[in-house]
């Protein structure tokens, strides 16, 4: 299968972050970041039909992209001379099936990422990451609200809980999570599923992860502190140092008040407790 290459010149980081999880929600298989361009690669025959919503897209971010055809390649073999494994703290080894093993003592995590955001290279799913390796996890139920790869839910099980709920709307998401499940021999501890909120309507949970993006955050706050049990535990990222005000005042009104805000480059996590009150 050819593909389309999408080259979009920017030497600005964060937009290419931005741009990556925007296009993220066209058909767009795998992305490329360089020092002075973000690449982006879709099947040539899909790419018609998206090709207006994606110059509209650059276009309200101020940036135009260039095109040139790519042939058919072994692009297993493309994606894994690129692909690092990622390490947390010298405790926790995310990588991909063709790395050597985590050295003895660490933990690790084994996730081929697909078309599915969450290979455990961004800063978000380090910070998420680090802050439930530092959790006391051991028994308790999670959910992992837009869980992509299901990453942060293969590292919650590692660390001790007793199960996570797997929820995301995207159906390659879905299906790589499964995936990854299966490689991690997480069956039964893991549960995918696939739509949004409504899919944990009457569910309950002692901590929630969710690394997505502000607006999701500030439109599906009350949901999180309705299945959050009492004293539990809400982590958010995918956003910034400007974000947290707005995701704080949201919070406040539903019973959650600030744990501990952590930085990694321009990327924030807010560790959020739902205090003693009462039930939504």
């Amino acid at each position: 299968m050819n593909y389309i290459e999408l080259t979009i010149p920017t030497a600005d980081s964060t937009l290419q972050e931005i741009l990556t999880a925007e296009l993220s929600d066209f058909p767009f298989e795998s992305f490329t970041d360089e020092a002075d361009a973000l690449k982006a690669y879709i099947p040539e025959d899909q790419y018609p039909a998206w090709r207006e919503a994606v110059e509209a897209l650059l276009a309200l971010y101020g940036v135009t992209g260039s095109l040139r055809v790519i042939a058919d390649r072994n692009w297993n073999e493309e994606w894994e001379k690129d692909f690092p494994m990622t390490v947390v703290d010298d405790r926790l080894v995310i990588r991909a099936p063709f790395h050597d093993p985590a050295p003895e003592g660490m933990t690790e995590v084994v996730v081929r990422p697909r078309q599915a955001f969450g290979s455990g290279q961004h800063a978000t799913t380090w910070l998420m990451s680090r802050e439930l390796l530092d959790m006391p996890l051991t028994d308790k139920e999670g959910l992992d609200m837009g869980s992509g790869t299901g990453v942060l839910s293969l590292v919650a099980v590692r660390c001790g809980a007793r199960h996570m709920d797997a929820v995301d709307i995207d159906p390659w998401s879905d299906d790589n999570c499964r995936e990854n499940i299966a490689a991690n021999g997480m069956e039964g501890r893991i549960t995918p599923l696939l739509g949004s909120t409504e899919r944990i309507a009457d569910r309950h949970y002692d901590f929630v992860v969710a690394n997505i993006h502000r607006n999701v955050h500030l439109a599906a706050m009350e949901v999180y502190a309705r299945v959050l049990n009492r004293g539990g535990d809400l982590l958010l990222s995918g956003f910034f140092e400007e974000d947290i005000a707005p995701l704080e005042a949201s919070a406040s009104r539903f019973g959650l008040r600030r744990e501990a805000v952590r930085a990694r480059d321009e990327w924030r996590l807010l560790h959020l407790v739902k205090d003693g009150v009462e039930e939504l």
